[in-house]
């Protein structure tokens, strides 16, 4: 996105607005409602207005220090408007709702501690001096936080009030493993980088002996998870927002995550005989014996 030009720049903040705008109608369809929207759709509302808000100072400031922290912000706003404007929520709704703000809660802190302690984020570096593809990447963060959360949301939102059976058991032990794998991995990789010992080096322990991205794995899992438990209540065009866990699984795996991931790591020890046999033996995705 570096070399597109204003206008196209421009069209991808358009899409991305009307993108949220059709999940959120669709997701809100027999769904709660405040005033004349639905719930879902004032939850679509506040996720562009808080990365909006917050994009202001940070373009000021050239900073992405406070990006991440926007994203877990834009989380836990939006599934708090969502029990305080829905009437009677459903145990599924109040349960789901609770697993968003944990996992929520979790990945922010470790996420802004992790900025903290190297300084900033080189993603960013050629973005934040550019106002418009600054101003892309943020609103393009709250599209991230309405697909990603979107069957959490009709779950809660949707008015059904149905007692777990078998799929929601299914899908509420898919998200606890999934959040476990998530954060074991994030803790083991954390203190790998730690280890001054291991500086210059890849990790190759624990879960990432396994998998070379076992915290993607885990991302993914939690929120098909949730798109699981989401199934059994489901009606009509809320369909449309089984396509969350389908949106996690290509943004981690073809958009970002496994792909830059997969660059910089060649490009650092692409020469390196055991990265080569760690990338030839080692599960790209789902933990697996190493062969």
């Amino acid at each position: 996105m570096e070399n597109l030009s204003t206008p196209k720049r421009l069209l991808i903040i358009l899409i991305v607005l009307l993108i949220i705008s059709g999940v959120s109608f669709a997701g809100g369809n027999n769904g709660a409602e405040v005033g004349p929207v639905s719930v879902f759709m004032l939850c679509g509302i506040i996720a562009v207005a808080i990365n909006w808000l917050v994009f202001i100072p940070s373009n000021f400031a050239k900073s992405e220090h406070y990006f991440d922290l926007t994203g877990t912000l834009t989380y836990l706003s939006v599934i708090a408007a969502a029990m305080y404007f829905t009437p009677d929520v459903s145990v599924r709704g109040k349960i789901i709702a609770a697993m968003v703000t944990i996992w929520a809660l979790r990945l922010g802190i470790f996420l802004f501690t992790r900025v903290n302690r190297v300084g900033s984020d080189d993603r960013f570096d050629k973005i934040k001096v550019d106002p418009l593809r600054f101003f892309m990447v943020w609103t393009i963060q709250a599209l991230w936080v309405i697909l990603t959360v979107a069957c959490a949301l009709v779950i809660i939102t949707g008015g059904v009030d149905k007692k777990f059976g078998v799929v929601g058991f299914v899908g509420i032990a898919m998200w606890v493993i999934g959040f476990l794998i998530e954060v074991l991995a994030d803790k083991q990789k954390t203190a790998f980088k730690k280890d001054k010992s291991n500086k210059g080096k890849f990790i190759n322990k624990g879960l990432w002996a396994w998998s070379r991205h076992p915290n993607y794995f885990g991302e993914i899992l939690l929120w098909a998870g949730i798109a699981v438990v989401a199934l059994p209540i489901l009606n009509g065009w809320q369909y449309v927002t089984l396509i969350s866990p389908l949106f996690v699984f290509l943004l981690l795996t073809k958009v970002s995550g496994v792909q830059q991931l997969t660059a910089k790591g060649k490009a650092r020890w692409g020469d390196d005989p055991a990265y080569q046999k760690y990338m030839a033996n080692t599960s790209m995705l789902i933990p697996l014996p190493p062969k």
